[in-house]
């Protein structure tokens, strides 16, 4: 369990995380996001004693990490794969820590088998590694301890598809065995397959938290039904006499309503229905739609980015 209670961080005036709290359960995946300089890593860092907070708390199983005796066995951590010694190979890094924590060599053996590094790999100094290579010896070390919570820090960054999804299997099998983990990403898509709970953060607060299918209910318009069938025309017409504001849509209809209301109307009637589907923006489009005052880039409606005007012939 990770309790962050009321947590500020200032530096000067400039207030990076304020008053934040949330929870995250054992048995859970609970993704943490947000555009860049939103306060994610701050968070994280205090979380782990790497950054002092102005006020407020954060607890692990009920302690502040730096009462935690031995930490590495209950909370594994990773927060930046490239913070290690380059010179060193990865199985000394992780040998290292083993012995750090009292753990047996054979343990850094099965950490390497985990994450798909070689012994050939393993033996490859850190500076040589590529940054999916690093992001696994990473997980494998923070892994090591066997710990009960899990920080992650963009831990698919620098991972190829096979590797994401092996990352996404992995954590899954961790929070079903009775683990707790934290991830932040900028990843949406992928945190949007493997989260239970999501917490959404803009310059420095929480905007929006809760499950992925009640973070898109309560977003204005984000849930509607795709309708498609035989006769449009008489569709169209009892689904607007039934108040469900259907509106064309490809081949069919999109209408403001749940799907079991648009197939209650279409049974009523006696309507044949070739499709009919929950539609939605995705956690995508309400990311943007909760953060769009902290984004760096323009985004148009569609929230795609905006492609600035580029004139020629004027003043270098």
């Amino acid at each position: 369990m990770i309790t962050v209670d009321h947590l500020t961080k200032s530096y000067g005036g400039f207030r990076a995380v304020d008053d934040v709290s949330f929870e995250c359960k054992p048995g859970t995946v609970t993704g943490f996001l947000g555009p860049n300089g939103a306060g994610k890593t701050t968070t994280m860092r205090v979380m782990v004693g790497l950054t002092v907070a102005t006020s407020g708390r954060v607890t692990i199983g009920r302690h502040p990490y730096s009462d935690i005796p031995n930490p590495g066995r209950h909370v594994g951590v990773l927060l930046d794969a490239s913070a290690q010694h380059a010179g060193r190979t990865g199985r000394e890094i992780l040998t290292i820590g083993a012995e750090t924590m009292g753990l047996p060599r054979s343990r850094v053996d099965e950490m390497l088998a985990l994450v798909s590094l070689s012994e050939t790999e393993a033996k490859r100094r850190l500076r040589n590694y590529s940054l999916g290579m690093k992001q696994r010896l990473g997980i494998a070390h923070a892994l090591l301890g066997d710990p009960s919570v899990l920080i992650l820090d963009e831990p698919a960054n620098g991972l190829d598809p096979a590797g994401i999804r092996w990352m996404r299997d992995l954590l899954k099998g961790y929070a079903d065995r009775g683990g707790t983990v934290l991830l932040s990403s900028h990843l949406l898509n992928e945190v949007e397959l493997i989260a239970d709970e999501m917490i959404l953060i803009g310059r420095g607060r929480i905007v929006a938290q809760g499950t992925k299918k009640s973070l898109l209910a309560g977003a204005a318009g984000a849930a509607s039904t795709y309708v498609a069938g035989t006769d449009l025309d008489a569709l169209t017409r009892h689904l607007a006499e039934a108040g469900l504001e259907p509106q064309p849509m490809g081949e069919g209809l999109q209408v403001q309503g749940e799907p079991v209301s648009v197939g209650t109307v279409a049974a009523r009637n006696a309507l044949v229905l070739t499709e009919l589907r929950e539609v939605h923006g995705g956690l995508e489009d309400l990311f943007f739609q909760l953060t769009e005052d902290t984004q760096r880039d323009e985004l148009a409606p569609d929230g795609h980015a905006v492609t600035p005007t580029t004139t020629t012939g004027g003043p270098a």
